[in-house]
């Protein structure tokens, strides 16, 4: 069975080593960047090297001319010369910009490049890809209308979501989980919150997990991920519930709070794309098999988060292993 990050005994991010102390564990790895103020930056630091960043992405495969030309959404996106991505900027781990660069670097960033030079070719890691802001309200309406290529963020493969767009993949597995105030110790797993009032983002998976395991929660619903943590450092909540590598974020982000107990669902996560091209899953399919094969994924994940994950990387998912992919 595929590990998660909580398989992988994911570290508890409590008020005693908080976000400073993660992150200045992390910063060890940018060291070795030979451009100062590259990395991507997180509230209390620099995190993750871009030079050491774009020697991962540059290292990937890339697709043979003939390939991609039998994949029209493939030559589409090679003819423009960059990918769409459609996710966001501020996810401390997966997506995360740095003002002062412009880049935007992180797992999933990582994964979107990656498929980009792999489509393209393109050596210049920061116009491979352009990123257009998608929430969990958005994601399947933009690329099902083209607005973005590809959504690669934390997005969970569903079989309701998969009646509307396409899933290559999974190339990553995480879970819902619990986040509290750092000051909390009262709350300590999902057993502890029946009857307390939780929250999380409108048409997420959490919802469905909040249903089946605190069926007696009041549940407030908020459109993205900011909103939530907002609503939790301010005491309109009690815990908020979501994917934990989304909780793991904010956690290294904000030491006002921390992650809890372990998850309590499974969730894999796909690159969203076009059903209207049925070549393209098979195509970004083949791209994922190649990059964990030749090692950019185990880099990627040693890069962006072992750091704030004891032990080895995972094993990737099973490429079709879930309902929906």
């Amino acid at each position: 069975m595929t590990e998660s990050l909580s398989r992988r005994n994911l570290l508890t991010l409590s008020a005693s080593l908080g976000a400073a102390a993660l992150v200045a564990g992390c910063s060890k790895k940018a060291t070795t960047s030979t451009s100062p103020g590259a990395s991507a930056s997180t509230a209390s630091g620099s995190a993750i090297s871009a030079a050491d960043y774009d020697a991962i992405i540059t290292s990937g495969p890339v697709a043979s001319d003939d390939v991609v030309a039998a994949c029209p959404w493939a030559a589409k996106i090679k003819q423009a010369g960059q990918i769409v991505r459609g996710g966001t900027n501020t996810g401390q781990l997966f997506s995360l910009l740095n003002p002062a660069t412009g880049r935007i670097l992180g797992f999933d960033a990582g994964i979107g490049d990656l498929l980009a030079h792999y489509i393209t070719g393109g050596s210049d890691v920061s116009k491979l890809s352009t990123l257009k802001q998608t929430t969990v309200d958005t994601r399947e309406t933009m690329i099902q209308n083209g607005t973005v290529d590809v959504v690669v963020a934390t997005y969970s493969i569903t079989p309701a979501r998969a009646q509307k767009v396409a899933f290559a993949g999974p190339y990553f597995t995480s879970g819902v989980a619990v986040q509290v105030q750092s000051s909390n110790d009262s709350i300590t797993s999902v057993e502890d919150l029946a009857g307390k009032k939780v929250c999380t983002e409108t048409n997420s998976t959490a919802i469905t997990a909040i249903k089946e395991k605190i069926p007696t929660a009041q549940v407030q619903l908020f459109t993205d991920n900011d909103s939530c943590v907002s609503a939790l450092t301010q005491g309109r909540v009690e815990a908020y519930i979501l994917d934990q590598s989304i909780l793991l974020s904010n956690a290294v982000a904000n030491p006002g709070v921390k992650v809890v107990g372990e998850p309590f669902t499974t969730d894999a996560y796909g690159i969203g794309l076009t059903k209207s091209d049925p070549t393209a899953k098979a195509f970004v399919n083949s791209f994922l098999e190649q990059i964990e094969a030749q090692g950019q994924w185990k880099a990627l994940w040693d890069l962006c988060l072992s750091a704030y994950v004891q032990g080895d990387a995972p094993t990737p998912p099973k490429i079709g292993s879930v309902e929906g992919s």
